[in-house]
């Protein structure tokens, strides 16, 4: 049953999370708000990541998946990605710092 992460791990993970960059639109999961929950999963001792992706076809998962072990290490042991599809992501899940971020690299939004 996962239970949710205490504060100070959740700030890490979100944290480390920020490393890993989309690679179709060049801004982090987390600002562009792809990362739906954080949960922790005592049966398995691993964090339990749920996200999602900007389109369900999307090929680059194993890139994300990649990316994510680099940026958790050091900060957890084991990690699981759920991947969600419902709510499917829109824009306007994304952050103000991630709106800054695309705007920097020429989108409008």
């Amino acid at each position: 049953m996962p239970t949710s992460l205490e504060p100070a791990l959740f700030d890490r993970v979100e944290e480390g999370l920020k490393d890993v960059i989309d690679p179709e639109l060049g801004v982090n999961i987390v600002d562009l708000g792809l990362v739906y929950d954080l949960t922790w999963d005592d049966e398995n001792d691993a964090l339990i990541i749920s996200m999602t992706l900007t389109s369900a076809g999307c090929p680059l998962t194993d890139v994300i998946e990649e990316q994510t072990a680099q940026s958790l290490d050091g900060i957890v042991e084991r990690f699981r990605i759920n991947w969600v599809w419902m709510p499917p992501w829109g824009p306007e899940r994304i952050t103000d710092d991630g709106r800054d971020m695309m705007r920097a690299i020429g989108f409008s939004i």
